[in-house]
């Protein structure tokens, strides 16, 4: 396929047709309304991604050839794995030694809808990694799936009349057009969902505008450059025939256009974004409130701070009020604190990828008929320590997390928790479970022991010592959801020194990136694929570095997001590991006495040394 234009050429193995990923197309279909070979070109992943939305996405085919001209692994010597494809009998992946064109081919015993073979194919080329549920509904898109459907074997494309299926309903939730159209029989549907490129309703209410977040998220983007890095302004064509936007950045040089019912975003406007710190957005009009609500909830998720001096209401009715909030405060002032810019990006990107992040919203649509869907995954915070007297604080901040679904395992290293420890913890107003292990076993044996009682999808491990805010756990499943990566977590950028009573920055490792390190006290990950790796070592110490060259020997991914609302705390007590306080204070940029305190990091009390 070719989709900048179809050109149909002749092969041994019947007609191929080739498309490349640029524009919508139609496909010719053969006998059967099928296609013997179909060859895909794209430009890039996100190119590829994009054709998932394409009606030629349910044409059913026998063989597929994708090629991707310009590759780039998320780290070297990555490579994926096709996703399950039944039937597939031939496969071969041809992968660039550092970038360039990548190469997959699939021969099927049966005919397979196009869709669902690109899908088996992204896995191969993409991290792709659905947040772990307990129960999640089986999708079916009718005709093309909306560009924010995340690729997953459960979520199919069809064309033609529903499956039908005696015993149980073929698909839990339908993706239509025209829901009308869809018969209302309980065995072939449970919900009927209207569906378009920028999002979704249940009969009347206002539609929901959902994104792709594997396509506009911060990957690559360092948002304490925010103050520093150019601004640009985000203008809409006047004539709502053209319904165009563009980019203009200074000296009115365009950095990128498009269509604004072009969605998702392309690679090179997403590139264009990437370099802009701050986007004014003036020329918002309303006239077609759904495009520009999800063109506006894009921009958002990939960290460039949105100035709106003016939402106009039917574009508003259509954002998250989230969302809305942060982008109806003021953008801080002049000579403000560069940190005050760096959490208003963070604040927008987590309302856009919570309220708009298909992942996310999908389920608020469809609460009324799946109540339990609407959820997300269940967490699981670690906490292992010898230390009662730093239990209650270490409880206090993951009680504070505003992430809803949160249970605290506490395990007590070889000590009891004695009545007034539980007095303290009797009301921290989250599932808590508290247990001892025996001091003969390593730290890697009860972290072990702590992890057998969680009962969350995703785990996540605190340490006794440090300091969280209360975006922290949110921090750490949307970067899970946009990253497809095995295991998450942040970096022990912000370190408060106690002797010193000192708060250093230090830019070891640079944000939004895939690749160790990640700081220990913040590592995420699900129950499921920690037990795959192995689980941890039982080792004394050096149990974080442990799991995850487990990861990564593993194949998977290890991904490092923004470091704000984590600060990693040296006490005079001692550590593990103990580099001495020189370490911490070379190449330290902006300190602060006593600790950065605001409400991202959950403390108060701010002062500026240097």
């Amino acid at each position: 396929m070719d989709l900048g234009g179809s050109t149909r050429l002749r092969s041994r193995l019947g007609r191929t047709t080739r498309w490349a990923a640029a524009t919508p197309v139609t496909p010719p279909v053969g006998a059967g309304g099928e296609i013997g070979h179909v060859l895909v070109t794209a430009d890039s992943i996100s190119w590829l991604r994009r054709f998932l939305a394409e009606p030629a996405g349910a044409t059913r085919v026998r063989q597929v050839t994708v090629q991707v001209r310009d590759w780039r692994p998320p780290r070297p010597e990555w490579a994926g794995r096709l996703g399950p494809l039944p039937g597939a009998y031939r496969q071969q992946v041809t992968l660039p030694r550092r970038s360039g064109t990548a190469c997959v081919s699939v021969e099927l015993k049966a005919a397979v809808a196009l869709h669902d073979v690109l899908v088996a194919v992204l896995a191969a080329l993409a991290p792709i990694r659905p947040l772990p549920r307990p129960a999640s509904a089986d999708v079916i898109a009718l005709g093309a799936a909306p560009p924010w459907l995340a690729p997953s074997a459960n979520h199919v494309a069809w064309s033609g009349p529903l499956p039908p299926n005696e015993e149980i309903r073929a698909h839990d939730l339908v993706l239509a057009a025209d829901p009308g159209g869809v018969p209302s029989d309980p065995l072939l549907a449970a919900a009927v969902v209207a569906a378009d490129r920028t999002g979704a309703r249940v009969d009347d209410r206002t539609p929901a505008v959902l994104i792709d977040p594997a396509v506009a998220n911060p990957i690559g983007r360092d948002i304490s450059t925010t103050a520093t890095a150019p601004g640009a302004a985000l203008l809409l064509d006047a004539d709502s025939t053209r319904a165009g936007w563009r980019l203009v950045g200074a000296g009115d040089r365009v950095l990128a256009r498009g269509p604004l019912a072009d969605v998702p975003l392309r690679a090179d406007q997403l590139r264009a974004v990437a370099k802009i710190g701050k986007l004014r957005c003036a020329g918002l009009a309303g006239r077609a409130p759904d495009a520009e609500a999800a063109l506006l909830a894009q921009l958002a998720a990939t960290g460039v701070v949105l100035e709106v001096p003016e939402l106009p209401p039917a574009v508003a009715g259509r954002l998250a009020a989230p969302l809305r909030e942060v982008l109806a405060e003021p953008l801080p002032g002049v000579g403000a604190d560069p940190l005050d810019w760096e959490i208003r990006a963070a604040r927008q990107l987590r309302a856009a990828l919570r309220g708009h992040g298909g992942a996310f919203a999908l389920g608020e649509v469809v609460a009324g008929t799946f109540t339990g869907l609407a959820a997300p995954p269940s967490v699981s915070a670690i906490l292992v320590t010898r230390r009662p007297e730093y239990v209650p604080d270490a409880v206090r901040y993951i009680a504070g997390q505003t992430y809803p679904e949160l249970e605290i395992v506490l395990c007590l290293h070889g000590i009891e928790a004695d009545d007034e420890l539980r007095a303290k913890l009797a009301d921290c107003g989250r599932p808590l479970e508290i247990f001892t292990a025996p001091p003969t076993l390593s730290f890697g044996e009860v972290m072990g022991a702590a992890t057998a009682r969680a009962r969350g999808s995703l785990v996540t491990k605190f340490d006794d010592d440090d300091v969280y805010g209360p975006e922290h756990v949110w921090d750490l499943v949307l970067a899970r959801e946009f990253s497809g990566a095995t295991l998450v977590g942040k970096a022990a950028e912000f370190v408060y020194l106690q002797t010193l009573g000192v708060t250093v920055r230090r830019r070891a490792v640079p944000p939004e990136t895939y690749g160790p390190p990640v700081a220990g006290g913040t590592m995420l990950m699900s129950r499921g694929d920690l037990e795959d790796v192995g689980g941890w070592r039982p080792v004394p110490r050096s149990v974080d570095r442990g799991l995850m060259d487990r990861v990564l020997r593993a194949g998977g991914l290890i991904y490092r997001t923004h470091p704000l609302g984590y600060i990693y705390e040296r006490r005079a007590g001692g550590h593990t590991w103990d580099a001495g306080l020189d370490y911490f204070l070379r190449r330290s940029g902006q300190q602060w006495h006593g600790m950065p305190v605001n409400d991202e990091f959950g403390t108060t009390g701010r002062e500026r040394v240097s």
